[in-house]
């Protein structure tokens, strides 16, 4: 299973960027999907996080600006961010929980997408 992401890219504060990532490979259903971000010098923190019912979970530093979503059919987690800010900057990694047997999953990670908000 591999984890492409993309939209990254460099920002004016106050502006968006949406970033999206599909998985592809041996999935036979995708369970939570999420964005961590670590910005240089700090520990990789969570962002956003979706279940495959939908359920959202923010950062409460990114409540209100950004916004999670997912297509279950195309195994893809798309996260919306406004009202960018310098603090946002860093590089985001999308996480998946996939299962690729009806009770087996496994966690991957995709190679991070570099998000650089300047003032």
């Amino acid at each position: 299973v591999q984890l492409q992401a993309s939209g990254g890219g460099l920002v004016q504060a106050g502006g968006s960027l949406r970033l999206s990532c599909v998985a592809s490979g041996n999935i036979f259903n995708s369970n939570t999907m999420g964005w961590y971000r670590q910005c240089p010098g700090k520990q990789r923190e969570l962002v956003a996080t979706i279940t495959s019912g939908g359920r959202t979970n923010y950062a409460d530093s990114v409540k209100g600006r950004f916004t999670i979503s997912r297509d279950n059919t195309r195994h893809t987690v798309i996260l919306e961010m406004n009202s960018l800010k310098p603090g946002d900057t860093a590089v985001y990694y999308c996480n998946a929980d996939i299962l690729y047997r009806a009770k087996d999953a496994l966690d991957y990670w995709g190679k991070g997408t570099q998000v650089t908000v300047s003032s």
